[in-house]
């Protein structure tokens, strides 16, 4: 609670922070209404924010430019209970830590042209994937500019670009699993843990540290794992396919002037 003779300094009204942010009065309020902001401190009738709110705000708005849902946000801000200015600062440096690319802008006609195609459902396909947005008429924000750049050799090796986005797809829906087992491993032995002590102000630098560490743990170990399941896809393939060119070849040839005689039986050499 704001107290009656505390300096103001840094707080504002919902008039204020709307001007401040660009968020419109009616949005601050939806918000409210929905969770996602804590409700104003309240002093002689009038509602005022401080700088937990405005940061909360900056964040909603990154995340919705990004083309995160509202309701994915709250989820995302009740995990770490993203009450205080300096949660919702680490869930932005977190957010940041694993989204290191700088993203790029790139017209429709670049993309037929980079992948060899000129059906304009492949964009709208992008979109839907989570690869592009949609920033303006036949212009779009690459939100992964290494996948795309992977995609884009896959074309040059002859692989159609639908083929592509294909493997992609499948790759992502077993990388939400993948992901969804490492944030677990993180909120329910680093961040909990941390969370239960009071979230101590010396114990941040080894947060920050700890999901810095996990970050190029995962990859390394996704890295590894993936070099390992294609080796042994590898083998099992094309060791299905040399037995079955040996079996092929061990039974001889079936027709034709060198075709064994079934009446002569096995063993039997040919008359002389």
């Amino acid at each position: 609670m704001v107290d009656e003779h505390a300096d103001l300094e840094g707080w504002r009204t919902i008039d204020e922070l709307a001007h401040a942010s660009g968020v419109t009065v009616r949005n601050i309020r939806a918000y409210q209404s929905r969770g996602l902001l804590p409700p104003p401190e309240v002093r002689a009738r009038t509602g005022y924010y401080g700088p937990g709110h405005a940061a909360r705000l900056e964040l909603i708005k990154d995340l919705q430019d990004e083309g995160v849902k509202l309701d994915t946000i709250k989820k995302l801000l009740d995990t770490t209970g993203g009450s205080t200015e300096q949660v919702v600062q680490f869930i932005r440096t977190v957010r940041e830590l694993f989204a290191p690319e700088t993203r790029q802008m790139v017209h429709l006609a670049e993309l037929a042209q980079r992948y060899e195609s000129t059906d304009t459902g492949l964009a709208k396909r992008g979109v839907k994937m989570g690869l592009l947005r949609e920033v303006g008429e036949d212009t779009y924000e690459e939100i992964s500019p290494r996948l795309m750049t992977a995609a884009a050799e896959l074309t040059g090796l002859g692989i159609p670009i639908n083929r592509s986005l294909d493997v992609v797809e499948q790759v992502r829906k077993h990388a939400d699993a993948v992901a969804k087992l490492y944030v677990d491993l993180f909120l329910g032995e680093i961040w909990q843990p941390f969370d239960a002590s009071g979230r101590p102000d010396d114990q941040w630098p080894r947060v920050y540290e700890t999901i810095e560490r996990l970050r190029r743990i995962s990859g390394e170990v996704m890295i590894a794992v993936l070099e390992l399941a294609v080796a042994e896809r590898v083998d099992v393939t094309f060791g299905r396919d040399i037995v079955r060119n040996v079996r092929t070849s061990s039974a001889g040839p079936t027709s034709g002037p060198d075709a064994a005689d079934p009446a002569a039986g096995p063993g039997v050499p040919d008359p002389a």
